[in-house]
């Protein structure tokens, strides 16, 4: 229960950053609306803090762009400053932004603490400044809707764009007579039938919390839609809501069907990725992050012909359509309003136009739709048919409910979903524990 224990203290440094932001506005630059600001352009050393891998197709790409721009520019850096453990990101994020001191450019999701900052005018007004650039257009709509606040208003900016798929042995499907499922409530029978085959129905990263906090969202995204989680979580809906209640009763149905493995709250990434890629699990609920180690020769060539894919199935009573479900652009880039100058915007535009080109030649799917992605040569056609989804992808959006919930009521969610899934706490447990949790912490985080 390490995790747990460092999720929690990075949750309480948090709340206590988040108290002496709320009163530290006095001292931050009011909002000016500026996104050309007059003068020369002056090269020096600029700061993006981030929470992204170091070897990273994002960082290598903004590097290199870096490099360029400093060849023309001599005097100019960029100096990455670089915490890719979310929890001890947020915690440096938050700190700083409680002393005034946030660099240049910073990440960050589209959390209540952000839109405080967006709201005292402490961050440049990203769809003004990519309509300034004349760069907004490039970007696909899904991608800048990830980034956005509840009110529709976007501060920060995408480097990535992501689909995420059942990822399924089309051998172990046939092996048990299962079909890919057209309904989420297929799915406590295909667990079952595959469980009866001698399979692990479906391979889960209990470990990091968030995986299983998806198949939370699933449910009420397509009987509810987007607006289901955004009322969630100011306690203007609950989950004793009748469309909660069926996303709670489905969570649980999963855990009975035996859907996930044994022991999956202690199984990690690597290990849930490894036992579906070794043909001992049926499904793997993941993004095209991982196209390399799943649509290509680097997967065991004994499964490698027996995987495909499905999208987020439907509900009979549907909201949401076929092509909208979780599309992610990660964690965006927020640019100071306090330190932004002619060089930080003449390096933005710069960086933001070169980045697309750049970023596509390691085979990732870009955050725009002006470029085609590289297919690597080791391709299987899995993952050439992967990237042509991007360009089929609908406008709402099953956001990743860690990135909407208060930081208390997201940890309590996922203790209680393992717990629920489990089977060691009730449906009814689960609901009275998390709307009281939520009614306490929800509504004040989103004043």
């Amino acid at each position: 229960m390490t995790h747990i224990r460092i999720r929690a203290a990075a949750v309480a440094a948090a709340a206590s950053v988040a108290l002496v932001l709320s009163g530290c506005s006095a001292g931050a630059p009011a909002a000016t609306g500026e996104i050309d600001p007059e003068g020369e352009i002056q090269p020096r050393e600029i700061s993006w803090l981030l929470s992204r891998p170091a070897d990273g197709g994002v960082i290598t790409a903004m590097q290199q762009i870096a490099d360029e721009y400093a060849e023309e520019h001599p005097g100019f850096s960029l100096n990455l400053i670089t915490t890719p453990d979310r929890p001890s990101y947020i915690q440096k994020y938050e700190t700083l932004a409680a002393a005034n001191k946030l660099p240049e450019l910073f990440d960050t999701d589209a959390t209540p603490f952000a839109k405080k900052l967006a709201d005292q005018g402490r961050m440049i007004d990203a769809e003004a400044l990519l309509k300034d650039l004349d760069l907004y257009d490039d970007y696909r709509p899904a991608a800048l809707n990830y980034q956005r606040f509840d009110d529709g208003s976007l501060y920060m900016i995408p480097f990535e764009f992501q689909l995420e798929f059942f990822w399924y042995n089309t051998a172990l499907f046939e092996q048990a007579g299962v079909e890919v499922p057209e309904s989420l409530d297929d799915f406590p029978a295909m667990c079952e039938a595959l469980r009866a085959s001698g399979v692990t129905p479906i391979a889960l990263d209990g470990q990091d919390q968030w995986p299983l906090e998806r198949y939370m969202a699933y449910h009420p995204f397509r009987t509810a839609g987007p607006e289901y989680v955004q009322e969630l979580k100011r306690g203007d809906a609950a989950f004793a809501d009748p469309d909660g209640e069926a996303a709670v009763e489905w969570l649980h149905s999963l855990g009975e069907a035996g859907c996930f493995a044994e022991g999956f709250s202690s199984t990690g990434y690597a290990d849930a990725q490894a036992l579906f890629t070794s043909g001992k699990a049926a499904v793997y609920n993941i993004g095209t992050w991982e196209l390399a180690n799943l649509a290509t020769e680097n997967l065991d060539a004994g499964v490698r012909d027996d995987i495909d894919y499905f999208t987020l199935p439907m509900t009979p009573d549907a909201v949401t359509a076929a092509n909208e479900y979780v599309t992610p652009s990660g964690i965006g880039m927020a640019v100071s309003a306090k330190t932004f100058d002619p060089l930080v915007r003449d390096f933005l535009a710069f960086a933001l136009e070169r980045y697309p080109e750049v970023y596509a030649t390691t085979g990732a799917l870009s955050p725009t739709s002006n470029v085609e992605t590289t297919i690597p040569d080791n391709a299987t056609p899995l993952y050439e048919r992967a990237v042509e989804q991007a360009d089929d992808v609908g406008e709402e959006i099953a956001m990743p409910w860690d990135t909407q919930l208060d930081p208390t009521s997201n940890t309590r969610l996922q203790q209680e979903l393992t717990l629920l899934v489990q089977g060691e706490i009730t449906p009814d447990e689960f609901i009275e524990t998390m709307d009281a949790t939520i009614a306490q912490n929800g509504p004040a985080a989103f004043e």
